[in-house]
C-alpha cells in the first residue's frame, strides 16, 4: 500500500486468515477471527491484527535537547545523539547522520498494539553519506504525536519524519544530495527480532483475481499480484508483524537480521508494522523529492496475515 506516517484513521480491512474471506463484515477483532474455520491445517494460523482505532490517541514525542525559539536545536550545542521518547514509540538520533538506533515499541498498551512489553524492533537504520556532512542546526516540528526533523550540509539533506503510535507506518527518513545519487541504507533488526518469508504470500496464497485498473477493489481481488514478501517478527511477541518500507529503492542484500537498500535521491526508507505490512496493495507512487506520507488503503485491500510461531524453515539465515 501507499505508506503512511500521519493521520491514522480507524477503518476496517479485508483479512484473509488462511486466505478465507469474510464477505459480509469485518471489523478485524480477535473474536471475529476465532469464528472462521481453517482453510488448511498444514498452515499455521496467521496472527490476528487489530484494526486502527486510537492507535495513536495521547501518543507526544519529548526531545532531550534544547530548542530554541526559532524551532532548532543549534548546531553548536548537539549531542552525539538525542533521545526521543514518546509514549508508544522511542529511538535515538545520530546527530552526525540523522540515522537512528533503539527503535523501540514501548509496549504500552493501545487497540491496535503489537506488544505489551518494550521491544526493540531496529538496533539501527544508517545511512551512508559517503564522505559527505551535516553541518546544519537541526530543524523540529513537534506536535500531535508527529515529528519532523531536518538537517543539511553542502550538497545533502537528511529528513527524519515519526509519529508515535502502536502500529503503522510510523517511521520514515529521507536523504537527498545535490548530485542526485542514490544513498545507501542498512536496516539492523533489535536482537529479539528476525526477518522471514512470510509463507502466506508465496505458493499458497490465494487464487485471487487482479481488481481492475483503478478498482473498484473488492474482497475478492487484489489490486496487484500476489508476490513473496519479507517480513519481520519475534518470538516474544506473537502479535508482531513489521516490513521494510521503501520509496524509489532496491535492496542490495537481505540476512537474517540486517537488509540493506540502495535509495534514489529524495526517495524513503522506513519501517510499517502491523495489519499494513501484511496486505497486498500497489505500491507507494514514485517520489524523488521531498516525500510525503501516503493516505490508507482505507479497506480496500485483502491483508493475508503471517504464522505465529514463524515455522523455521520460513525464517532467513544466517540471523
Amino acid at each position: 500500500m501507499s505508506q503512511h506516517i500521519c493521520n491514522l484513521r480507524s477503518r476496517s480491512k479485508v483479512f484473509l486468515p488462511n486466505f478465507i474471506v469474510n464477505q459480509k463484515k469485518w471489523k478485524l477483532r480477535i473474536g471475529a477471527i476465532s469464528a472462521l474455520t481453517l482453510l488448511t491445517a498444514a498452515a499455521a494460523a496467521p496472527n490476528a491484527l487489530a484494526a486502527k482505532e486510537d492507535g495513536c490517541v495521547g501518543g507526544s514525542f519529548t526531545i532531550a535537547a534544547a530548542i530554541n525559539n526559532a524551532g532548532n536545536i543549534s548546531a553548536s550545542t548537539l549531542p552525539e545523539t538525542i533521545a526521543i521518547t514518546g509514549k508508544f514509540v522511542e529511538f535515538d538520533v545520530d546527530t552526525a547522520t540523522l540515522g537512528i538506533r533503539n527503535f523501540t515499541l514501548t509496549g504500552a498498551a493501545a487497540p491496535d498494539g503489537l506488544t505489551s512489553r518494550p521491544l526493540v524492533v531496529f538496533a539501527s537504520k544508517s545511512p551512508d553519506l559517503r564522505g559527505l556532512k551535516l553541518t546544519s542546526d537541526i530543524s523540529v516540528q513537534n506536535s500531535g504525536g508527529t515529528l519532523n526533523m531536518i538537517r543539511q550540509g553542502a550538497g545533502i539533506t537528511l529528513k527524519i519524519q515519526a509519529s508515535d503510535c502502536a502500529s503503522g507506518g510510523i517511521f520514515q527518513l529521507e536523504a537527498e544530495r545535490a548530485d542526485e545519487t542514490p544513498t545507501d541504507f542498512t536496516h539492523v533488526l533489535g536482537p529479539m527480532a528476525f526477518y522471514f518469508q512470510n509463507p502466506n504470500f508465496g505458493a499458497l496464497a490465494p487464487k485471487l483475481p487482479l481488481c481492475p485498473a483503478g478498482g473498484p477493489f473488492t474482497p475478492s481481488c487484489t489490486p496487484v499480484p500476489i508476490t513473496p514478501r519479507v517480513n519481520f517478527a519475534s518470538d516474544v511477541a506473537p502479535k508482531f508483524v513489521g516490513r521494510d518500507s521503501a520509496q524509489d529503492a532496491t535492496k542490495l542484500s537481505q540476512t537474517g537480521g540486517t537488509s540493506v537498500w540502495r535509495v534514489s535521491s529524495g526517495g524513503r526508507m522506513g519501517a510499517v508494522l502491523g495489519e499494513d505490512s501484511v496486505e497486498v496493495a500497489p505500491p507507494p507512487s514514485t517520489c524523488t523529492s521531498h516525500c510525503k506520507a501516503q493516505d490508507q488503503g482505507k479497506g480496500r485491500f485483502p491483508v493475508l496475515g503471517f504464522p505465529s510461531p514463524v515455522p523455521a524453515n520460513d525464517r532467513i539465515l544466517p540471523r
